[in-house]
């Protein structure tokens, strides 16, 4: 039997019982370990509430099991997400606005900061001066390494003062929630709709990273719903979803090349470029009239490590280790970085995706190898290859109609 073969066996056991029970015990232990033992106090947080979460939904599961009852598995991930987090990130809200000031991690701070800005001078981006007048200990929350729709989210507190409500990871979870409510309704038939909901939900990383920071979460759900969408044969609202995305992240740009490769092979590009690539224009022309260098300093040479401080994205992963150790480490770990960037353009020039499943597979796998070449970044950023390629047999079940019946990158899986 194949590796995968037995993979496909462990996740159908039980009607998939048998896989959710395992996914919500090993959480619950990962989520209790994080409570006792994280350096980070708004983790420490998130686990001593979601670890409660996970192991109801593992009882709940279980006797699941012991009734033989199959139903109601997407409602109990939907619950088990509402209680891992989206209550861990309520409560931290609350916290905060009641004084706590270890309930929000500094991206939180970083993108109401940007809203601020947008606010009252037009731009959310400070210039290298302005950066540099700030005290030294506090100069790495002056850099926004955002795309500008980012500012967007931090609005709210900008406008209504410090309250729950204006809290940024507040407005993250109901764009998230909204964006992945849809993409779900769109794949209602597909029988691995269960586990492309956990995938996007109930993971440890998503959860943490929604209730403690946030700010990945909706744009990698509006990644996904751009791929539900071009499954769907919805060309037009994928470039919109993905344009969006693009709009607050770089990290989206990956995701918007490869669907613009399955929307040209498809022959769908004149209606996905236009809001692809319109609304991320669209959002950096606002910090281009107001100061562009601040742009520049903000959202290149920052990330690009030639700011006036250093980015604390520094995982152990090879990129870090061999810009870290090896002499000459950081140029080399651009060498091999731009190396598989060219494989990977190189392979989806010759054997472009004709499904938005096949384009998924691309955007995880890719990622997953820009995030561990890259010589700066985060653990969390896994997120995103994770979700893409769990979402992959999800989408497989609605590509059929969107390339010809006799095309084999139907079967390039």
């Amino acid at each position: 039997m194949t590796k995968t073969g037995l993979l496909v066996r462990v996740d159908r056991a039980a009607g998939g019982l048998a896989a959710d029970l395992g996914l919500y015990l090993i959480s619950a232990v990962f989520a209790l370990i994080t409570a006792l033992s994280s350096t980070l106090l708004p983790h420490r947080a998130w686990g001593a509430v979601a670890a409660w979460g996970y192991l109801l939904a593992a009882l709940v599961v279980a006797g699941q099991l012991l009734l033989r009852r199959q139903q109601g598995r997407a409602m109990i991930a939907w619950v088990t997400y509402a209680a891992v987090a989206l209550l861990p990130l309520v409560i931290q809200a609350v916290q905060r606005a009641g004084g706590r000031t270890d309930r929000a991690q500094e991206e939180v701070v970083v993108v109401e900061h940007m809203g601020e800005s947008l606010l009252h001078s037009g731009s959310p981006y400070l210039g290298r001066a302005e950066i540099a007048a700030i005290p030294l200990d506090e100069r790495l929350l002056g850099y926004r390494p955002y795309q500008p729709g980012m500012a967007i989210f931090g609005l709210p507190r900008a406008a209504a003062g410090e309250h729950w409500w204006t809290d940024a990871r507040i407005w993250f979870a109901i764009a998230t929630v909204v964006a992945l409510g849809a993409a779900v309704a769109l794949l209602r038939s597909s029988p691995h709709r269960v586990r492309a909901i956990q995938a996007a939900t109930v993971l440890p990383v998503t959860a943490l990273t929604l209730a403690t920071g946030g700010d990945d979460i909706p744009v990698l759900a509006l990644c996904l719903l751009a791929l539900a969408l071009a499954a769907t044969g919805r060309y037009g609202w994928s470039g919109a979803a993905v344009g969006a995305a693009a709009a607050c992240k770089l990290f989206a740009l990956p995701v918007l090349a490869v669907l613009a490769i399955l929307a040209v092979a498809t022959g769908n590009w004149r209606r996905f470029l236009p809001p692809a690539l319109g609304l991320p224009l669209l959002a950096l022309l606002p910090p281009l009239l107001v100061d562009p260098d601040a742009l520049i300093e903000n959202v290149l040479r920052f990330p690009l490590g030639h700011g006036l401080v250093t980015s604390p994205a520094q995982s152990p992963f090879p990129g870090y280790l061999i810009a870290q150790s090896v002499p000459g480490g950081r140029v080399l770990a651009a060498a091999l970085l731009l190396a598989a960037a060219a494989v990977i353009a190189l392979l989806l020039l010759r054997r472009p995706p004709r499904t938005a499943a096949t384009a998924a597979l691309f955007c995880g796998y890719g990622l997953l190898t820009a995030i561990l070449l890259m010589p700066t970044t985060r653990f969390g950023y896994l997120l995103y290859p994770a979700a893409f390629l769990l979402w992959v047999t999800a989408l497989s079940n609605h590509t059929a109609t969107t390339a010809p019946q006799r095309d084999t990158a139907l079967y390039r899986q």
